[in-house]
């Protein structure tokens, strides 16, 4: 398995199905999302969503945001196909899909500068490394007083935590009507197939690449959800 975005365990047919009985309140991302950018001002000529999966995102943002044009990017040529289906009703002035990418694979050569790039359950497959590429590449596209937001899956900052977090979790997907067996399977792949860091770490790393403001706004079970302005 590759550390690039959207390394997900889902079927890119059952990813909409199979992600809300898996991450609390993962419909409320997107919504948060679209309410944190409204609250910081001015609508966006711009927007890129990178790690955009299937574009439920941005199918909600393309309501909200009338005269926004939207660029989706992923590295899963599956998941390009699903999410212009999804939008095939919308303007093509409006939408642009780029070929299959991962987000330390942006520059200025393939996206123009954006005012917004959003991140959604899409870094946290990534080594230290490229999570660090990821983030300078989305500051570089950035324009100036320019927004990312990204949720990720976050690691409590202590072993127990991490216990306590799992077996918090896994009633969740349990009470979702997942199996016990698909469920010890998801949480297995922590720091496996997915490399969870700090609430902390994420600030920081935010921090150091240059944004001047850098502020976590969503927290629930083991995600988390932050936004920095350059």
């Amino acid at each position: 398995m590759t550390n690039s975005d959207n390394t997900t365990s889902h079927q890119v047919n059952d990813y909409d199905s199979d992600i809300s009985s898996t991450i609390p309140y993962y419909q409320s991302f997107h919504q948060e999302t679209i309410n944190i950018i409204k609250a910081i001002g001015n609508e966006p000529e711009t927007w890129l969503d990178t790690g955009c999966g299937t574009g439920s995102l941005i199918k909600m943002a393309l309501k909200n945001f009338p005269n926004t044009r939207f660029i989706l990017g992923d590295p899963s040529p599956d998941m390009l196909i699903k999410a212009q289906e999804k939008l095939s009703t919308y303007s093509q002035k409006r939408i642009k899909i780029l070929e299959p990418l991962t987000t330390q694979q942006l520059s200025l050569e393939i996206c123009p500068p954006v005012d917004v790039i959003t991140a959604i359950q899409s870094h946290h497959y990534l080594s230290s490394k490229d999570r660090k590429k990821a983030i300078n590449a989305c500051y570089a596209i950035l324009n100036k007083k320019g927004v990312f937001i990204n949720f990720e899956n976050i690691r409590p900052a202590s072993d127990e935590g991490i216990r306590i977090g799992k077996e918090n979790w896994k009633k969740f997907q349990l009470s979702c009507g997942r199996s016990e067996n698909t469920v010890n399977g998801h949480l297995n792949r922590f720091d496996k197939g997915y490399f969870p860091i700090t609430i902390e770490e994420h600030l920081s790393i935010l921090k150091k690449t240059g944004f001047r403001v850098v502020e976590l706004f969503w927290f629930s079970y083991m995600h988390a959800g932050f936004y920095a302005i350059k």
